[in-house]
């Protein structure tokens, strides 16, 4: 009597080897003509996950006490996670309660700060509760010898978004802010972190004065390269009184030695040595 055999019913993807260079949805494979089912069900937690990220509250005692650094506890004017969600303006603004906090503090400490920490909660609480205090804690192990520097306490802004790290600065007078907010979800990284620096933020100020680290995270930008890329965008924006788009990122190694590459094969070199 003849075996039977056991008929395939997942067909996998020819491109199968190149999911070991991406978290992307890529050669999934198929059962027929649908998704294989251990597929679908990976998409559906993801999605899940993304959902719940954006929804869910900000432990703020919590992370209140596993700070390395005084911590003042502020709301933006969204009064609810609902309301956040559906007015992103008020997001953008801290409550006037928590401005005029602010400024109390600043009369009463009588200090002229060099900078301030504000964390928002921004579309992934989790993000923050999972990764902020350890990039802190990272930053801070890596200031510059050379650079002293006056700390504000750390701001937390609940139901906050980038821009209300400019009434933090503002409120405080500081001479620059860096924000730390949890980033829009994604379908692979629920708990993304992303930082902005601002230098001499102000109410009104526009996001081509900001700079943009993003992805931080364990299996993204680790918290030592985001750290390292913090104080040079920081050192660089104090060195020009400016920060945003005049400020460009140059602490990579390998993109220098690639823009060196390039300058070597420009087009005008290939020409110099061609009538030489």
């Amino acid at each position: 009597m003849k075996a039977i055999q056991k008929k395939q019913i997942v067909k996998q993807s020819p491109w199968q080897k190149l999911r070991s260079f991406t978290d992307a949805r890529i050669a999934l494979g198929r059962a027929g003509s649908s998704v294989p089912t251990a597929e679908l069900l990976k998409f559906q937690l993801a999605h899940a996950q993304a959902i719940d990220a954006v929804h869910s509250q900000l432990p703020i005692n919590q992370l209140a006490q596993s700070l390395p650094l005084p911590s003042l506890k502020l709301q933006s004017q969204a009064i609810d996670r609902m309301q956040y969600l559906q007015r992103p303006d008020l997001g953008r603004r801290l409550s006037e309660t928590s401005y005029q906090q602010l400024v109390d503090y600043r009369m009463q400490a009588d200090c002229q700060y060099d900078l301030v920490i504000a964390i928002c909660d921004g579309l992934s609480a989790a993000a923050i509760e999972h990764h902020a205090a350890k990039f802190i804690r990272a930053f801070l192990t890596s200031q510059p010898p050379s650079s002293q520097l006056k700390f504000a306490p750390i701001a937390i802004v609940e139901q906050g978004r980038v821009a209300a790290g400019d009434d933090v600065c503002e409120a405080l007078k500081a001479k620059a802010v860096l924000l730390l907010v949890g980033e829009r979800p994604g379908l692979s990284s629920p708990d993304s972190l992303g930082l902005y620096l601002t230098w001499q933020a102000k109410r009104g100020c526009k996001d081509a004065f900001r700079n943009c680290i993003s992805n931080v995270r364990p299996a993204g930008l680790s918290y030592q390269e985001a750290a390292d890329k913090a104080w040079y965008l920081l050192a660089e924006a104090k060195k020009l009184g400016t920060s945003g788009v005049a400020v460009k990122d140059r602490t990579s190694v390998a993109q220098q030695d690639s823009l060196d590459g390039q300058k070597s094969q420009s087009f005008l070199s290939n020409n110099t040595e061609r009538g030489s």
